[in-house]
């Protein structure tokens, strides 16, 4: 989430007489994230998040995002959905911007997750791709291997002002990874970006997933190897092996990966901590002054792929005899 995209108060009280929302009493800026512009809306009949979808993100996607929410939740997952217009349309416009309104849930994200919270995302992750069974609308992986090279093009001759030695490092990566990243996985609908922010907490109780906007059909596992790059490292950049096998033991308990799974997944962490440096570094050097973001550190995810090169075997990451399957 972020703002992009300033609106007025007059134009946005304006959007909303098309929603049964009630009238607008307050909104601010959601500054956290990097893809859309978000705001948080209080109403006479609530609280809801308000949308504008930026130049980066297709139209054409949109119904695909929009329309996952809404299978999730009908699955039983739980997760915002988007607010329908009196038109029955559930995206408009705003400030020159697709918009939609979507519904407030319920909880906060935890800024020092521990194990068993780990092992309720894995849980929960692992009940969406069930959910995600089904739905009818596909849509590539945008920011998988096959578009890594080109999204380093646009960084890679400024690499070396972020660390000396950064352009060839990733090369070399970039070289690996294209010849030996797999190719006959188990698919299905993926979160691709459950990073702690995106995960509402009640208590020590998961009460939902958010921002389904990088949502896609790749390899259910490359999706646990995201959430094992995104909670099971500790500030200093050390993997925590005891989130490690939370998070595996939780997935596995819902669904089992394959010995094929369980055999890529040190490449696949390898692969997503790729990815996400390429998108932060991209960021970090291309975001306008004065945009209200939070950019984030690419070094930090530069570290964990480093961390991966030296895992033989997924037993390094906590699985153990206990959360592979029979």
């Amino acid at each position: 989430m972020a703002v992009y995209t300033d609106i007025t108060e007059d134009d946005l009280a304006n959007f909303l007489t098309a929603y049964d929302v009630g009238t607008l009493t307050s909104y601010k800026g959601i500054a956290e994230g990097v893809e859309n512009t978000n705001f948080l809306l209080h109403t006479t009949k609530g609280s809801y998040i308000l949308t504008l979808y930026e130049k980066r993100v297709d139209q054409n996607d949109l119904p695909f995002f929009l329309g996952l929410m809404h299978h999730l939740a009908d699955k039983g997952l739980s997760c915002p959905l988007p607010l329908p217009r009196a038109d029955g349309k559930l995206l408009g416009e705003l400030s020159g911007r697709p918009a939609a309104v979507i519904s407030f849930l319920e909880g906060m994200w935890l800024r020092k997750p521990n194990a068993n919270h780990c092992r309720e995302v894995g849980k929960a992750l692992a009940a969406m791709h069930v959910a995600g069974e089904g739905f009818g609308i596909r849509r590539r992986n945008a920011l998988s291997v096959d578009s890594w090279r080109p999204l380093w093009n646009n960084s890679r001759d400024r690499a070396d002002e972020v660390q000396a030695g950064l352009k060839a490092e990733i090369a070399a990566e970039l070289d690996f990874l294209e010849v030996n990243w797999p190719k006959d996985l188990p698919e299905g609908v993926i979160h691709a970006d459950l990073f702690p922010d995106n995960v509402f907490f009640l208590g020590d109780g998961l009460s939902g997933l958010i921002d389904f906007y990088f949502a896609c059909n790749d390899f259910l596992a490359y999706d646990v190897s995201v959430c094992l790059n995104a909670w099971c490292f500790e500030k200093d950049g050390a993997f925590n092996m005891t989130k490690g096998m939370a998070l595996l033991s939780g997935y596995q308990s819902m669904r089992p990966l394959t010995e094929a799974e369980i055999e890529a997944l040190p490449l696949l962490a390898r692969g997503s901590a790729l990815r996400f440096f390429l998108t932060r570094l991209y960021d970090w050097l291309t975001t306008p002054p004065g945009a209200l973001v939070v950019k984030k550190d690419p070094l930090e995810y530069l570290k964990k792929l480093q961390f991966h090169r030296s895992v033989a075997t997924a037993v390094e990451y906590g699985l153990t005899h206990e959360t592979k399957p029979a």
